[in-house]
């Protein structure tokens, strides 16, 4: 089966070409304990089957600073794209955009709400200050990921898509619904945001480690997610190295949670979907 990663990290060990600048002025604990370079996750993605990943902005590493993501999609354009951390309240956000995607290599952009070192969710991303960023990546055509959790900020994310129906929001970690909770319920409160075209959803660890958990009842929150999302809006993602496992066991964790679901529908997440969602992925064994 062809295989996309969709969310991993890389970590350079140069740290005078590519300083640390984490978004807050502090490192997430994996950036720091167990960094993974661009070499190190070609090797981990080859022992995985995977030939492409998305490699997304460390940004408890980086911050704003993309320099390492792109200079590694730059040096193996066949085998990864770039997704950027960015800051859609700076001045000249849209032209910002435009130059990040058209002149700096990047095949869309992160905004960071909410994280391991951003414990408070920011609703920031729906301000009105950040309405030129938003036509701008609808325009440009831009997958925007969007890093929050669903709850206090879900209002904010729905008047958003309702603004700007044209654009493409991918919600890292699916927004982190309480899958421990109750399965059924929580796919149901994901399901109800299926009503805006342009929301994507990206299935990680995040999601697959308390699906995994909660056995045969996975399937509860999977069932309305694929019958009101559709297969072709999921995308899978490893989150190596935030993810503490290897990428084999990643995969394998994914396989055996999807694997109750029809073949098209694990084709469409493992890798159709991140093809629509990134055209510079190209084609399937192109």
């Amino acid at each position: 089966m062809d295989i996309i990663d969709t969310h991993c990290h890389v970590i350079a060990e140069d740290e005078d070409r590519y300083p640390r600048s984490p978004i807050g002025g502090k490192a997430s604990a994996w950036a720091t304990s167990r960094p993974v370079t661009t070499e190190d996750m070609l090797a981990r993605m080859d022992e995985a089957g995977i030939r492409q990943s998305v490699l997304v902005q460390a940004t408890t590493a980086y911050g704003y600073d993309n320099s390492y993501v792109r200079d590694s999609r730059a040096a193996h354009p066949d085998r990864l794209i770039a997704v950027g951390t960015f800051d859609p309240l700076a001045p000249e956000a849209p032209a910002r955009l435009a130059s990040a995607v058209q002149a700096q290599g990047l095949a869309g952009v992160r905004l960071f709400t909410s994280g391991s070192t951003v414990p408070v969710q920011g609703e920031w991303f729906a301000a009105p200050e950040a309405y030129p960023f938003w036509q701008a990546a609808a325009e440009l055509d831009v997958t925007v990921c969007l890093q929050m959790r669903l709850g206090p900020a879900t209002r904010q994310l729905v008047d958003l898509l309702q603004r700007f129906p044209t654009v493409r929001v991918l919600l890292d970690h699916i927004g982190y619904p309480d899958i421990a909770a109750g399965p059924a319920r929580a796919g149901k409160e994901v399901a109800e945001l299926a009503d805006h075209p342009g929301l994507h959803l990206k299935l990680t660890h995040r999601n697959l480690e308390p699906l995994h958990a909660v056995g045969e009842e996975a399937i509860e929150f999977l069932t309305p997610l694929i019958d009101s999302f559709g297969a072709e809006r999921i995308a899978w993602g490893s989150n190596l190295p935030a993810a503490e496992q290897s990428m084999t066991e990643l995969v394998d964790l994914a396989r055996t949670v999807l694997a109750p679901l029809p073949e098209a529908a694990q084709e469409a997440i493992f890798a159709g979907t991140a093809r629509r969602l990134y055209a510079s992925l190209g084609r399937r064994g192109s």
